[in-house]
């Protein structure tokens, strides 16, 4: 996903480091420039300007999320085993990555609106995994035929969103991992 492999993969994880730091607005290029062992220019032969590189590290740290997803959840037969996995993989990348979790989290949700309409294009991968899933469980009749998915799949995310985003608000001060049983089980239930 990222241009040229390694710098511009260095500049995209200095660009986390340095955005998680400082914040999107306070995050000079200088100093992504300095954490990722290149000259300032450099970072433009890569990315436009700092939203594009914002728009790029979402892209490629979101494809990656995606593509480990969606191989736990392709391990699992049963509906409530697929949505196990997916809040497992969820929760386990974003506890593995302090960083990513703040710019996912927080700084992107503070850009401006154009610039949250292309993150949100970058996005719809990822909801139309969560939507796989609550089709496979109606499908399936683990899930209620019901549902809409649609409303399941915001339940879902929104759920997972805000157990990260309190995590997150506490100070890292819990194991994130350790919601997984109750989240698990409460949509489950919810969905059944």
């Amino acid at each position: 996903m990222t241009k040229n492999g390694s710098k511009s993969d260095r500049i995209i994880d200095a660009a986390v480091k340095v955005i998680a730091d400082h914040g999107y607005h306070g995050a000079k290029v200088t100093a992504i420039a300095k954490e990722a062992g290149v000259a300032d220019g450099t970072i433009y032969l890569y990315f436009k300007n700092k939203e594009h590189l914002l728009i790029e590290l979402f892209q490629t740290k979101m494809g990656l999320f995606i593509d480990y997803s969606k191989q736990q959840i392709e391990q699992e037969t049963t509906a409530g085993d697929k949505l196990y996995r997916l809040i497992e993989s969820h929760l386990k990348q974003l506890s593995a990555d302090y960083d990513l979790a703040v710019v996912t989290q927080i700084e992107l949700r503070q850009s401006n609106l154009a610039l949250r309409q292309k993150i949100s294009e970058v996005l719809k991968p990822y909801l139309n995994l969560i939507d796989a899933v609550v089709t496979h469980g109606i499908e399936t009749g683990e899930f209620d035929n019901e549902l809409d998915y649609r409303l399941a799949r915001q339940m879902i995310f929104g759920t997972i969103d805000e157990v990260v985003t309190s995590w997150m608000a506490s100070g890292f001060k819990y194991d994130l991992m350790s919601t997984l049983p109750k989240v698990h089980h409460m949509l489950k239930k919810g969905l059944a």
